[in-house]
């Protein structure tokens, strides 16, 4: 860590910022941050070596992408994990995930297939590795090749919001099928949709992106049901 410390110490306030931006962001995303937890300035100073300047304008950063919160007392948290709200979360998602997809099958060229399959190989080898939060950012770059070959900006923008804030929840998610399923599944599905995007058939895009939300719902809320979500209400899920 000294060593870390010092090579960001160096870089200036710019590169100090980002620094601190993408440790924390990391840190985050793949939990080792719990939702919730408390990030306090002077803390962080001392942990990354820096003044308090820089590691504000992180926070403010993080703030921006909705990874933390700052409370009215100004202390500021990771964003917790609002578990109540997830059904309305995946409605959100499967618009999002369905208009995209039969955008793509529809418009998509032989580079946007060859940009999406490129994404699935990257996923597949995530899966392979076992490292999480690669696997969310892969997942990521896979459907947001499909939202560019949809050519639709309002949707693929508003797609890449929810992703970025499911990236947590996927990680459970990932966790979860290493550990009760094949992971292949996954690569599976990804593989049908390319299918269907290559194919051009509007109707089974559609339908996959459905079923691949759905997938991830009912794994999602297996896995709460299982650990720690007994007595949280969430609703009953739609079909």
């Amino acid at each position: 860590m000294a060593g870390q410390v010092r090579t960001m110490a160096t870089g200036g306030r710019a590169a100090g910022w980002k620094s601190v931006y993408d440790v924390l962001s990391k840190d985050i995303l793949s939990l080792t941050l719990a939702p919730g937890e408390l990030l306090d300035e002077m803390s962080l100073s001392r942990r990354f070596g820096f003044s308090r300047s820089p590691i504000r304008e992180a926070l403010i950063r993080l703030a921006g992408d909705g990874l933390v919160v700052t409370l009215p007392n100004r202390t500021t948290i990771v964003t917790p994990v609002d578990i109540v709200q997830f059904p309305k979360y995946v409605d959100a998602l499967d618009i999002a995930q369905r208009v995209n997809t039969r955008l793509a099958a529809e418009l998509r060229t032989e580079a946007d297939l060859k940009a999406i399959a490129e994404a699935q190989v990257d996923f597949v080898a995530a899966i392979g590795s076992g490292d999480h939060l690669a696997m969310s950012g892969t997942n990521k770059a896979f459907h947001m090749a499909i939202a560019r070959a949809g050519r639709n900006s309002y949707m693929m923008n508003f797609y890449e919001r929810l992703l970025d804030e499911g990236r947590r929840i996927l990680h459970l998610h990932f966790d979860y099928i290493e550990r009760t399923r094949d992971g292949r599944l996954l690569t599976d599905e990804h593989e049908d949709m390319i299918d269907a995007i290559r194919a051009r058939d509007v109707e089974r895009a559609d339908r996959l992106a459905h079923m691949h939300t759905r997938q991830f719902r009912d794994n999602f809320l297996d896995f709460l049901r299982m650990n720690y979500a007994s007595s949280v209400d969430l609703g009953t899920p739609r079909s």
